[in-house]
């Protein structure tokens, strides 16, 4: 199961270099944070999370395929409120804080590093 994490994480930040600047290093931040904070998650948790980021995985990798068929890029996939729905408190508030960073009005995006997640 670890090697299919990293795997996956690998695959996830190399999708993430087709992105602008300030968007990848947004996503890559957000990846690394996640990634961090379920490395101790239980056996049924950790299944979730990453059949969720599989599914994640490879949407962006559709999107990277239309995106070479046409000009304009679009990132990012809408939530359904079943989804939303399973999210506990603290995952709508990341995703709340998430959205607030990425739609912020002409501002560089500057990421900084946590010091609680240190090792």
């Amino acid at each position: 199961m670890a090697g299919g994490a990293r795997r996956l994480y690998r695959r996830i930040l190399q999708l993430h270099r087709a992105l602008p600047p300030a968007l990848r290093d947004l996503g890559d931040s957000y990846v690394k944070e996640e990634f961090r904070r379920h490395r101790a998650a239980g056996p049924a948790e950790a299944q979730r999370f990453l059949r969720e980021w599989e599914a994640t995985l490879i949407q962006q990798q559709i999107n990277e395929d239309k995106q070479n068929l046409r000009e304009k890029a679009v990132y990012g996939i809408q939530l359904t409120e079943e989804k939303l729905n399973d999210f506990r408190d603290e995952q709508i508030g990341q995703l709340k804080e998430l959205m607030d960073e990425a739609t912020k009005p002409s501002k560089k995006i500057t990421i900084s590093k946590d010091s609680e997640y240190k090792t």
